[in-house]
C-alpha cells in the first residue's frame, strides 16, 4: 500500500514538474517575444556609443600630432633665427679678414649656416603641410561625430521608449518565472531545461506532441514513447533534438487544436 501512494506521489511530482516547465516555457517565450519588440536597438546603440568613443580617440591623437608638428616648427623657426645671426656675425667678421684662409673659412661657414636655414624651411613646409592635413581630418571626424551623436539620440529614445513601455511587463514575468523556478523541486531538470532552451534556435526547451510528432523537430515518436509521456511518470526527451517532450493534454491543448 505504502509503495503504491509512493509511486502515485511519484507521477504527481513528475507532472506537477512538467506542467511547471511548460508554464515557466510559456513565461520566457513572452519575456522572448519582448526582447524581439526592442528588437537591435540596443546592439544598435552600443555599436554607435563604440564608434563615437572612437572618434573621441582619433580627433585627440590628431590634436596631440598637431601640438607636436607645431612644437617642431617652433624650434625649427628657432634654428633659422640662431643661424641667421651666425651669418650676420660672419659677414662682419669678413669685412675685417687677414688673409685668404679666414675669408674662405667664413664663407664656408655662412654656406652652410645659409644650408640649415634651407633645411629648416623645408621641415617647416612639411610640418606645415602635415598640420593642414590633419586639420582636415579632425574637422572630417568632428562632422561624423556630430552626425552619429544625433542618431545615437534618436535611437536611444526610441529604445527608452520601447524599454518603458515593456518595463513593468517584463518584470512582472521575471517575477512569476522566478516564483516557477523555485516551484521545480529538481535542480538538474531544471539545468537541463535551461540548457537545453539555450541551444534550440527558438528557445523552446519544452514541446507537446503534434501529430505523433516532437513539437520542436516534427521527428516521429514511437507509439510507445507516446503512451509514456502521456502517463506523465518521467521526463522524455526527444532523442532528435534533446527537447523535453510533454502531451497535449498537460499544456491545455485540446488534441483538435
Amino acid at each position: 500500500m505504502a509503495k503504491d501512494q509512493a509511486k502515485i506521489d511519484q507521477a504527481n511530482s513528475v507532472e506537477h514538474r512538467l506542467r511547471s516547465l511548460y508554464e515557466l516555457q510559456t513565461i520566457l517565450s513572452e519575456i522572448d517575444r519582448i526582447r524581439t519588440i526592442r528588437g537591435e536597438l540596443p546592439e544598435e546603440v552600443r555599436d554607435l556609443e563604440d564608434v563615437i568613443a572612437g572618434l573621441h580617440t582619433r580627433i585627440d591623437k590628431y590634436n596631440h600630432e598637431i601640438e607636436d608638428l607645431r612644437s617642431q616648427s617652433a624650434q625649427e623657426q628657432n634654428k633659422i633665427k640662431v643661424a641667421e645671426e651666425q651669418i650676420a656675425t660672419y659677414k662682419t667678421q669678413l669685412d675685417n679678414v687677414r688673409n685668404n684662409r679666414e675669408f674662405d673659412l667664413l664663407s664656408k661657414e655662412i654656406e652652410y649656416q645659409t644650408l640649415e636655414i634651407q633645411l629648416s624651411e623645408k621641415r617647416i613646409g612639411q610640418y606645415s603641410r602635415e598640420i593642414e592635413a590633419k586639420t582636415a581630418e579632425i574637422a572630417s571626424a568632428e562632422e561624423n561625430l556630430t552626425d552619429r551623436n544625433i542618431i545615437l539620440s534618436d535611437k536611444r529614445q526610441q529604445l527608452e521608449e520601447i524599454i518603458s513601455e515593456t518595463k513593468k511587463d517584463e518584470e512582472v514575468l521575471r517575477a512569476k518565472a522566478k516564483d516557477l523556478e523555485a516551484r521545480i523541486d529538481d535542480p538538474r531538470t531544471l539545468a537541463a531545461f535551461k540548457r537545453i532552451r539555450k541551444n534550440a534556435r527558438n528557445g523552446l526547451g519544452v514541446v507537446y506532441i503534434q501529430r505523433n510528432a516532437c513539437g520542436g523537430c516534427f521527428n516521429r515518436i514511437p507509439p510507445q514513447k507516446q503512451m509514456e509521456i502521456k502517463m506523465h511518470k518521467k521526463i522524455i526527451v526527444c532523442e532528435y533534438c534533446g527537447r523535453i517532450m510533454i502531451d497535449p493534454d498537460l499544456a491545455g491543448i485540446s488534441t483538435e487544436q
